[in-house]
């Protein structure tokens, strides 16, 4: 009983001590973004909206919001069609090298950010395309598609063959029973690896330092950019747009698939 005690008693302390280190910055930043003071400090020297209220008017933040929501739209919309095709391609077809195809797919894994936004900015340099803002797009879905082949594969791994057969034999095409069969089957998966791929897009910053400038510098550049001369409250009131927008992204995926389907794909 002692022994048992003993060990109930770890596992527990273990358990509260990752909650209070994993939750404590968030907490920090939330209670530090409400405060009435001129420098960023916790608890907050008062209660007080008026760095939201300023965020508001601070257009560098603002613009380059609606820029990140823009890069990370197109990294996802890149990335649906790219990591479904490349998921059941890997999962559903008997194809040659297909260990060494699958070693390539998880290539960005294995590269260093700064080796891929340093090998991009080249790259988009001799395109002629560096500078633009759907580029960066491309460039984070280039390094995230991992995420969205590995979300697909799980759904792709429990669809039974048989279904696709069947639907074959009723007289069914390839591209029929794709759209009838095998795409609903890993619509779960799809969501799940869009969602990622979009806040992993929102929150990336080292491939998106090397791919921006002046003119396209995402959010995370931007708070970046901010931090390098003052921090002041306003910055602890944008990162909690990002925690709410994280929270969102959480919310939708229990809604839309549940959270037990991604914690599968991972």
């Amino acid at each position: 009983m002692t022994g048992s005690r003993g060990k109930s008693v770890f596992i527990w302390t273990v358990t509260w001590f990752c909650v209070i280190t994993l939750s404590a910055p968030t907490v920090i930043i939330i209670g530090a973004s409400f405060t009435a003071g001129e420098i960023i400090q916790f608890p907050p020297d008062g209660l007080s909206l008026r760095w939201y209220d300023a965020l508001i008017g601070q257009t560098a933040f603002t613009d380059a919001l609606w820029r990140t929501l823009y890069v990370s739209l197109v990294c996802t919309a890149v990335s649906i069609p790219a990591g479904v095709l490349a998921a059941l391609a890997t999962v559903r077809y008997r194809l040659r090298f297909r260990p060494a195809i699958q070693v390539y797919l998880l290539l960005p894994f294995t590269i260093p950010l700064v080796v891929s936004g340093i090998g991009m900015m080249v790259w988009f340099g001799e395109l002629r395309i560096l500078g633009a803002l759907w580029p960066v797009g491309v460039g984070l879905c280039v390094i995230n598609l991992p995420f969205m082949i590995w979300a697909v594969s799980a759904s792709a791994s429990a669809l039974d063959p048989e279904l696709e057969n069947a639907a074959a034999n009723c007289g069914a095409g390839p591209v029929m029973v794709f759209f009838t069969v095998t795409l609903p089957a890993v619509t779960p998966g799809i969501i799940t690896g869009a969602l990622l791929m979009f806040i992993l897009a929102v929150n990336e910053f080292l491939v998106s330092l090397f791919l921006t400038d002046s003119r396209t510098v995402t959010l995370p550049v931007q708070i970046y950019n901010s931090i390098r001369s003052v921090i002041t409250p306003d910055l602890a009131a944008i990162s909690v747009v990002y925690i709410v927008l994280a929270l969102a992204a959480v919310w939708l995926l229990d809604r839309l698939v549940g959270l037990e389907i991604f914690l599968k794909s991972r």
